[in-house]
């Protein structure tokens, strides 16, 4: 069974809203068996939704639409799919009072506009919102159906869940989709598929798609099967089989953030850490205290960005910054160090680098980053380049800063050389 997702929104087509349900919906179908063959964002105008949903009558069994389902002008996604499908509004008076009666709990009147939420294509299946105002509709109609949930993330997801899920499951195929998410880092897109691609070309019934993102890539192989055993036993070998080639830059292969990765490698060492950073501005800080329980590892950090403050705070020598620069090998190591013992943890680690747009110079360009690292035995430093704008450099040097503490524990030797 095929399906196509419409988010239904004009400010969809703004930079200042992200349509984040789409891929919700695509992970619920697929868990379902059912494949996403489509996704389309459309804005208010009528001309357009009127498009976009004909479009996706004519080639998908399975239409669900989020948004345009408010109390509003340009809320039509109801008179749309009902105008393409023959169908009447009529007033449901069940609705009116459930809206009326949301409304007297917070002691307020309904608006008259609201009961354009309660106007019901004929032959459509209401689904209560037990979160909102607006209900979903389920639709069918010369073999396609059509689903329509608000746009607020929570409502939809929770009528999918309590209402759609089940529907769908009635009718779905029992072919289903199973996958993997392998976490890679220290690689380039393009060296990752170098290393993979030879090898899940071996696998013709399988799919594998490349994620890239500032210091990190995802893998995610996939196979489409009625046979849950034999795809995971397809998936346990590509799996094996791309772990080999990616070495030591893979980092999990059950979708894990590098930072929880990180926080179990520390909470099974017993370990705590500390951290100093400049250019990063308290981002490898917040990533690390971004899971529960991170006051297990984690026992503080200073942004010091100012030359004073690295040594008031930190301990780095005065003398030592006027002579090597707060960008150098030396401070990155005195940030380390000093964060480590001023606050007692097991590790500490210091960045300091030039984020940009301006700072640079020929000797030490935008996007050079110092990452030291210090235990009992002393700290080490390695200096790296990064591309792109101060965002991209800054989500690189923390993505990095992880990976050399995890690469501390998992190469202590080598790490240290």
């Amino acid at each position: 069974m095929n399906a196509e997702i419409i988010a239904v929104g004009s400010e969809l087509l703004t930079p200042y809203r992200q349509d984040t349900n789409s891929l919700w919906l695509t992970d619920a179908l697929n868990r379902l068996g059912i494949k996403i063959i489509l996704k389309t964002v459309v804005g208010d105008s009528p001309a357009e939704m009127n498009s976009a949903f004909s479009q996706a009558l004519s080639r998908a069994g399975v239409i669900v639409a989020s948004g345009g389902l408010g109390p509003t002008d340009d809320d039509r996604t109801r008179q749309t799919v009902a105008d393409l499908l023959g169908r009447k509004l009529r007033l449901d008076e069940n609705i009116v009072r459930e809206i009326e009666e949301r409304f007297r709990r917070f002691a307020r009147t309904m608006p008259e506009i609201n009961k354009r939420q309660a106007m019901v294509p004929e032959g459509a299946t209401v689904l209560p919102n037990p979160n909102g105002t607006a209900p979903g509709l389920w639709l069918e109609a010369d073999g396609r159906i059509v689903i329509l949930l608000p746009g607020v993330p929570s409502e939809l997801k929770s009528i999918f869940e309590a209402q759609v899920r089940r529907r769908l499951e009635r009718i779905s195929s029992d072919e289903r989709l199973f996958t993997r998410d392998l976490r890679v880092t220290g690689l380039g897109e393009s060296d990752v598929e170098t290393r993979v691609r030879p090898l899940y070309e071996l696998y013709p019934d399988s799919e594998t798609t490349i994620l890239a993102s500032p210091g990190a890539v995802q893998l995610h192989p996939r196979v489409w099967s009625r046979d849950a055993k034999q795809a995971e036993q397809i998936l346990d070998e590509i799996t094996k089989r791309m772990a080999l080639a990616l070495g030591e830059h893979l980092y999990s292969m059950h979708g894990e953030a590098l930072e929880e990765v990180v926080a179990r490698i520390l909470t099974e060492n017993r370990a705590t850490i500390a951290v100093a950073e400049s250019c990063t501005g308290g981002m490898l800080a917040e990533r690390l205290t971004n899971l529960g329980g991170s006051s297990a590892y984690f026992l503080g950090g200073v942004v010091c960005y100012s030359n004073e403050l690295k040594t008031s705070m930190v301990g780095v020598p005065k003398e030592l910054i006027e002579t090597k620069g707060a960008v150098s090998s030396e401070v990155a190591l005195a940030l380390a160090e000093g964060i480590r013992k001023r606050t007692g943890a097991t590790i500490g680690v210091g960045i300091t680098g030039i984020a940009g747009p301006s700072g640079g110079t020929p000797e030490k360009p935008v996007g050079l980053v110092h990452i030291g690292i210090a235990d009992e035995r002393g700290p080490r430093e390695r200096a790296y380049r990064y591309p792109g704008n101060r965002e991209r450099i800054r989500n690189f040097a923390t993505q990095t800063a992880l990976d050399v503490v995890r690469r501390h524990f998992l190469f202590p030797t080598s790490a240290r050389a």
